[in-house]
Parts: structure tokens; sequence; C-alpha cells
């Protein structure tokens, strides 16, 4: 199946960013959201990352402009109904994320595939509150979407070759490299990612050492572009926990058990940037 046309649901940080790369590869982009304040935020950010692009001399103006051309934005879902492809980028909530693809599944045509951004839930489960599970894949952009080159493509259990292999190649005319994982909790990124970031997390609340020394070692012994505790910040504290739960409830394994800290610092509001204040000061 060639996907020439993509929506995307949510027009937040990862939202527009997907929209974005996906304009600047050529694909028409319909991004919705449920206010039309979310989606003018979601252009604005689109303009400020091409704008900073052409000031470095990554694309010109008129290829910024083109790219703006092909985004179109609406309110609610239903204007997605004749996209091949529709990425799904809302909030981490699993009831929210099932409604999301029980209406999408409806709304689409029978041939469009139905993908989550999803960085924790289960591919089987969103699957399962649709009519076309073999049309129902993960792909899970990194943060920032327009630098960052991965697209961890999540396979359920009825995922259609087909499917796959549709969306690898959407991906790579993204300019992402696609590597292939089967439906996991954690999937494979986070399944290694956060017990890492968990573990930094524990030798800090066990006063091991400070979080400069954690993330310093870290980054100049390991070849870390940024420590654990700098990433935890950057990713948002509450979801590090949030997906910490869902290994911890995935396995049924104790070795995924949140640090009590990270526990207290999300009770507390310290969420890291997005609260401007985690393990560092922001």
């Amino acid at each position: 199946m060639e996907i020439s046309s993509i929506g995307v649901v949510g027009s937040g940080q990862m939202g527009n960013g997907i929209a974005q790369v996906a304009a600047c590869s050529g694909f028409s982009v319909i991004m919705v959201d449920v206010e039309q304040e979310f989606l003018d935020k979601g252009m604005s950010s689109i303009r400020h990352s091409l704008e900073r692009l052409v000031g470095k001399g990554r694309m010109s103006d008129e290829e910024s402009t083109e790219a703006q051309s092909r985004i179109s934005t609406a309110i609610g879902l239903e204007k997605l109904s004749a996209c091949d492809l529709i990425v799904e980028a809302i909030p981490e909530i699993p009831e929210l994320k099932y409604s999301t693809f029980s209406q999408l599944d409806g709304i689409c045509m029978p041939e469009s595939i139905l993908a989550s951004n999803t960085s924790s839930i289960s591919i089987n489960d969103i699957a399962s509150h649709t009519s076309r599970p073999d049309r129902v894949i993960g792909m899970h952009f990194m943060n920032p979407v327009p630098i960052m080159k991965l697209v961890e493509i999540i396979n359920g259990s009825e995922t259609s070759r087909e499917v796959t292999s549709s969306v690898i190649e959407a991906s790579e005319r993204m300019g992402k490299t696609p590597l292939s994982c089967m439906d996991s909790p954690g999937f494979v990124s986070n399944r290694i990612l956060c017990p890492m970031i968990n573990e930094a997390i524990l030798t800090l609340e066990e006063g091991v050492a400070e979080p400069a020394a954690i993330d310093g070692i870290m980054k100049l012994g390991m070849n870390h572009p940024i420590g654990p505790l700098a990433l935890a910040d950057l990713i948002g504290l509450d979801t590090v926990l949030h997906i910490m739960g869902v290994l911890h409830e995935g396995f049924g394994d104790d070795k995924y058990e949140p640090a009590r800290l990270l526990n207290d610092m999300v009770d507390q509001g310290k969420l890291g940037r997005k609260s401007g204040s985690g393990f560092y000061d922001y």
C-alpha cells in the first residue's frame, strides 16, 4: 500500500513534530486536535522549527513555505477519514488511546493504517478496540522528532506484513531509520532506558553521588550524550514513572519497581523541564 496522505492526532510536541517531518518529506498532512488554541500553538512550533532550519541553511525559504502548505488543521477526527496513515500522538492514557482508536476505526477507510506513537501502551491492547487489528501498528518517534533519526516500529500479534512494510517505507521517506520489534512492555527502547534511569535515581536516593557526578560519569565514561537524570528531566519524571509502572505490572518483577524518590518528586510536581524543576532547575 502506497501512503500519500497522513493524519496526525494531537498537535503537541510530538504531534507537531511528526506533522512537520511528514510535510517536509512531501506527504499531505492533516493535523487534528480538540481545540483551535492547541492547533495554533502546534503550527507556531512548526513555523519556528522550520525557521531555524532555514537559518542553518538546511532548507530554503521556498521549501519551508511548501512544507507548511502541505499541512492543514481541523478540530475532531472526522477530517481524517480519507488519510492513508493516521498517527496518534495524544497523552499516554490507556482509555483515551482506546477510545480514540475505536473512533478512528469507525471513521477511516477500511484500508487505512492506524498507528500509535505510544511509548509504553500495548499495541495489542490498542488494536483490540478496533475491527482491524491487522492494520494497527506502533510508530514510536523519538523526541525531538525533527532531529532524532529512530522510529521504533512495534508490531502487534496480528499486524500484517503489508502494513509493516508500508510503515517502514513511509518512515524512511521521512528520513528516519525504522527498526522493528514485537509488542512487549516498554518495547525495546523504554524496556532498556527507563530501568537505567530508575537505577540512576536509586543511586542518588542512596547518597552514592550527586546528580552532576552521576550524569558526568555516564556521559564521560559510557559515551552517553546526556546523563540519565538530565534525560529524565527532559522526558518528564511523570512519564518515566508511568513507564516504570507499565514494566512493573507487565512483567510482574520487582526489579522494575519505581524508586521511592521518583514517586516523591512526581507527587511534589517536580517533573523536570516541563515544570521548571526536577533533578536540575530550569
